[in-house]
C-alpha cells in the first residue's frame, strides 16, 4: 500500500497522510463456478468410485434377489429358460411354516452368546495389551494377529481335527486327564456341542479384531486424566469407571454393532463344520436360505429366505442403535 505525503501548510497544521485504498479484487471467488464451490463439490466427486462400486456390487445383486424372491424357479425353469412369476407364495410358505421362525430364534441366540463372549473376552485382552510391557505386548498382538489373519475355512479345519472323534487332540487330552469317556467323543452329534465347537471358534477368530481396537483407543486418553484421579484418591476401579470407561464406550458401542453383523451372518465356520447338523439342528439364517436355496433346489424359496434375513438383521441392529441412541441421551 502507497502513501502520499503532503506538506504542512501555511498555518504550521500537521501533514495529512492520505492512504490509497486498494482496489477490490476483479473476481469474486463466490461466484458460480468458482473455486469455492469447486471446492465444496470435490468430497462428493472422490466418493462417487465408492458409490458406483456399492452400487453395482451390492444393490443390483440385491434388486436380482428380490426380484427373484418372486419367482417360482426350479431346475426345470432353469433348464427351459422360463420366467414363473408367483407373487409372495414364496413368502407366504416360509413364513406360514414353523421352520422358520425356530431358526430365526435359534440365529438370535446364537449372535447374542458370540457377541457377548467376545466382546467381554476382547475388552479384557485390550486392557491387558495396555498393560503389558513392550515386548510382551508385541508378542501377544503377534499372536492375536495371526489367528486374525487366518482364513476361515483353513481355522474351521483346524478345529474339525481338533476335535475330531478317534484322533482329535481334545479327546485325546481328556482321556489322559482322566475322563476316559471322552476318548471317542462326537463333538458334532448334539445340537449343544457343536454349538460349543462353533461359538469356540468364531470367538477365537473375533477376538483379535475387539482387542487391538480396544488398545489403539486406549492410547488416545491422556495420562493427565489418570493423574487427577490418582491425586482425587481414585483406585484402580475408580479410574477405569470415570477415566477409561466413559472414553471407550463410543468404540464399544460401534464394535458391538459390527460384531453383531458379522456374527449374525457367519456361514463358512457352521456350514464347513456340519452343513447345519446334526438333523438341521444348527441351521442359522443364512445357512437355512442356502439348504432351501442351492441344496433343496428352490432358487426363489432360497431368495425369499435371504431378503427375510436382511430384514431381520435390519430389525435387530435398529433395534441396538435405538438403545445405544437412547442411553447417549439419558447420558447427556
Amino acid at each position: 500500500m502507497s502513501v502520499q505525503t503532503e506538506g504542512t501548510d501555511t498555518a504550521g497544521e500537521p501533514a495529512v497522510r492520505k492512504a490509497r485504498v486498494p482496489a477490490p479484487p476483479t473476481g469474486d471467488s463466490r461466484a458460480p463456478g468458482g473455486p469455492t464451490r469447486r471446492g465444496a463439490a470435490t468430497p462428493y466427486l472422490l466418493l462417487l468410485p465408492a458409490l458406483l462400486a456399492t452400487v453395482v456390487l451390492l444393490g443390483w445383486p440385491l434388486v436380482k434377489n428380490g426380484m427373484l424372491s418372486f419367482q417360482n424357479l426350479n431346475p426345470r425353469q432353469l433348464i427351459q429358460h422360463l420366467t414363473e412369476w408367483n407373487g409372495v407364495d414364496n413368502y407366504r410358505e416360509v413364513l406360514t411354516g414353523g421352520d422358520f421362525w425356530h431358526v430365526v430364534e435359534r440365529s438370535v441366540v446364537f449372535t447374542a452368546v458370540n457377541v457377548v463372549l467376545i466382546m467381554a473376552l476382547g475388552t479384557l485382552i485390550g486392557l491387558l495389551l495396555a498393560r503389558l510391557g513392550k515386548r510382551m505386548r508385541l508378542l501377544l498382538m503377534l499372536g492375536l494377529v495371526l489367528a486374525w489373519a487366518m482364513p476361515v475355512i483353513a481355522a474351521t479345519t483346524v478345529y474339525q481335527w481338533l476335535f475330531a472323534q478317534r484322533f482329535g487332540v481334545v479327546n485325546w487330552v481328556l482321556d489322559k486327564l482322566g475322563w476316559h469317556s471322552m476318548a471317542d467323543h462326537n463333538w458334532l452329534e448334539t445340537q449343544f456341542s457343536t454349538f460349543a465347537v462353533v461359538t469356540l471358534l468364531i470367538v477365537w477368530q473375533s477376538i483379535p479384531f475387539v482387542a487391538v481396537n480396544l488398545y489403539a483407543a486406549t492410547t488416545t486418553i491422556p495420562r493427565e486424566l489418570y493423574e487427577a484421579a490418582s491425586l482425587d484418591g481414585a483406585g484402580a476401579w475408580k479410574s477405569f469407571t470415570s477415566v477409561t470407561l466413559p472414553f471407550l464406550r463410543p468404540f464399544l458401542y460401534a464394535t458391538t454393532f459390527l460384531e453383531v453383523i458379522w456374527v449374525f451372518k457367519s456361514f463358512a465356520q457352521i456350514f464347513a463344520m456340519n452343513e447345519g447338523g446334526p438333523n438341521h439342528l444348527t441351521e442359522t439364517l443364512p445357512i437355512y436360505a442356502y439348504v432351501e436355496g442351492v441344496g433343496n433346489q428352490h432358487f426363489g424359496l432360497g431368495a425369499a429366505i435371504s431378503f427375510l434375513t436382511i430384514l431381520v438383521l435390519l430389525a435387530i441392529t435398529s433395534y441396538y442403535l435405538r438403545l445405544v441412541l437412547k442411553q447417549e441421551e439419558d447420558e447427556l
